[in-house]
């Protein structure tokens, strides 16, 4: 389903997620470009529906997440997700 942003907007106002499992959540979510839900939701959600940690940079491929879901790939680690999604760019790990 592809919502236009007027009813992304309606949707979200409603606060359809409060009623609904971490799983039905992602399930929605992942395929609907337009967030409808506070990102905060959305991402525990994608973590409980993949039963792993989800660092932020890996929704920029949500299509990668749903292929591990379907067990079409496995998950990356941090750097080697970072790589795959700015391939040029320079990766500066800080730990603290």
């Amino acid at each position: 389903m592809k919502l236009t942003k007027e009813e992304a907007i309606k949707l979200t106002g409603s606060r359809w997620w409060e009623n609904k499992s971490d799983e039905e959540i992602a399930e929605f979510q992942v395929h609907e470009p337009l967030l409808c839900c506070p990102f905060e939701v959305f991402h525990k959600a994608v973590e409980t529906w993949l039963g792993r940690p989800v660092w932020t940079h890996e929704f920029v491929d949500v299509q990668a997440l749903i292929d591990e879901k379907a067990g079409k790939r496995k998950a990356e680690d941090p750097i080697t997700s970072l790589r795959r999604i700015a391939p040029d760019k320079p990766i500066i790990s800080i730990i603290i």
